[in-house]
């Protein structure tokens, strides 16, 4: 698999607003976690995980505690999650994750970052087969045995582990996070983890070229100033 999860959001930092715009995105994305999940970091695996990640990108923690706050209050916004798919510039393969309280507006807006980069979004299904949906969890760690043991004693059913420079990454299906996380810390404590996300990894790349390239970075910032966007995937490779 190599490390090329790592493509994710990876062009957000190409905007002069990136920070506004990623505060909006973690705060939402705190705000429905704790909303559905319970406000208490300690009983919710994924809002304890979305709040470390928000910490390590610099997040300011009055945005964290006012997603809360709000999820606390019980009312506000009720946002769904919706994602789209389609083939991009150059025919590369495309998922885009959003949260929305307006699913016509969202997919509209969506629909428009296609079509003007002359590609056409599809329905459900579209791409997604050829991408994995998979828990990345990465951490220091040089034992890739005692991991492995740990994680078959928490009953994951492991997609890989890779060993990199003193780094374990351990892939597993999307619906094995919450144990796979679990079994980890039971088994080696507090984990200070590089990477703790799901994320849809290609399960193989594209390259684009020529006018396909101002193509590709025009569908990703049209997507990228979406407020209802939170995380764009693709297949391209070495963008």
């Amino acid at each position: 698999m190599g490390r090329a999860y790592q493509n994710r959001k990876e062009s957000m930092a190409k905007t002069s607003n990136m920070k506004a715009r990623v505060y909006s995105r973690y705060g939402r994305e705190i705000y429905v976690t704790a909303k559905s999940g319970g406000v208490d970091p300690n009983g919710n695996l994924a809002l304890r995980s979305l709040i470390d990640r928000a910490k390590k990108d610099q997040v300011p923690a009055h945005v964290i505690e006012k997603a809360i706050d709000k999820a606390k209050g019980g009312a506000g916004e009720d946002f769904a999650r919706a994602r789209y798919e389609g083939f991009g510039p150059g025919g590369c393969m495309a998922i885009i994750e959003c949260l929305t309280d307006n699913p016509n507006r969202t997919f509209g807006d969506v629909r428009q970052a296609f079509t003007k980069t002359h590609c056409k979004i599809g329905t459900q299904g579209t791409v997604s087969h050829s991408f994995d949906h998979l828990a990345i969890l990465a951490f220091k760690h040089d034992d890739e045995e005692a991991v492995l043991e740990a994680l078959m004693e928490a009953d994951v059913d492991v997609t890989d582990i890779e060993n990199e420079d003193g780094k374990l990454t351990v892939f597993a299906p999307h619906t094995e996070y919450n144990k796979a996380k679990q079994g980890l810390i039971e088994a080696f404590g507090e984990i200070d983890f590089d990477a703790d996300e799901i994320q849809f990894v290609p399960q193989t790349y594209t390259q684009i070229a020529g006018d396909d390239v101002a193509l590709f970075e025009k569908f990703l910032n049209m997507l990228e100033d979406l407020e209802d966007v939170q995380a764009v995937y693709h297949n391209v490779e070495n963008v």
